[in-house]
């Protein structure tokens, strides 16, 4: 078996804790605190509040139609870049070579990078299945839009309307949710490759791209704009806001 230093379990573990404990705090504060995420809950509630009472829908199918192709090349790329990690995993003698050769590169074996490399796979493999079902959930609407017409008519009650409003945004919104995982499995990817320098340098990046997604999140200059369009008041301006 593979002997793991300790320093580089440590670092592995405190790396998966960040990010996944970075989500349940999000998707928590999310419920009592305005954010990316919250807003776009309500704006979507409010979309589909407009379109029952439309007549014709096929500027709302071309949205839904244009974040769907956005979510399915996503999912695309996930498979070549699993595909590259598969091929580096295959010529690794040459790979662990060019990472010795590199400034910095703290010594490690053969082995403990093919776990790294197989760690790097787990990640876009959990990506690619956030892409994929927030392309089918995508496809639910798609299929809800169609029978929209049927909903829009006079002689259906508001509270029918309003029935089906609440509960396609609330599709739209899990869909989101899965693709803004996706993502989100993306930066930390990015910050899962220093772990090929250094371990310390992953815990730092674990940490940055925390910093990122939470100040993107919670006090970026969309955030606001978004928040305005609401007439929400915004708390004061965070330093560096985005």
């Amino acid at each position: 078996m593979t002997q793991v230093p300790l320093v580089d379990a440590v670092a592995f573990i405190l790396f998966f804790s960040i990010w996944f404990g970075y989500a349940r705090f999000s998707r928590k504060r999310a419920k009592n605190h305005h954010c990316l995420s919250s807003i776009l809950c309500t704006l979507r509630v409010e979309w589909m509040n407009a379109v029952v009472y439309k007549e014709q829908h096929i500027a709302d199918a071309a949205l839904i139609g244009n974040v769907e192709r956005t979510v399915t090349f996503f999912a695309s790329s996930t498979i070549f870049v699993l595909a590259g990690v598969l091929t580096v995993t295959a010529s690794n003698d040459a790979f662990v070579r060019v990472l010795h050769e590199l400034p910095f590169t703290v010594e490690q074996s053969h082995s403990l990078v093919l776990l790294k490399l197989g760690g790097l796979s787990m990640i876009m493999v959990y990506a690619f299945f956030k892409f994929t079902w927030a392309v089918r959930k995508f496809g639910f609407v798609s299929i809800l839009l169609g029978m929209a017409p049927s909903v829009s008519k006079a002689t259906v009650g508001e509270e029918e309307k309003a029935r089906f409003a609440v509960n396609t945004a609330k599709i739209i919104d899990q869909a989101g949710h899965e693709y803004n995982y996706g993502l989100r499995a993306y930066y930390f990817a990015l910050g899962y490759l220093c772990w090929f320098v250094s371990p310390w340098l992953l815990i730092v990046a674990a940490v940055i791209v925390t910093g990122i997604l939470y100040r993107r999140e919670y006090h970026s200059r969309v955030l606001r704009a978004l928040l305005a369009t609401r007439n929400y008041v915004p708390g004061p301006k965070a330093p560096g806001d985005l």
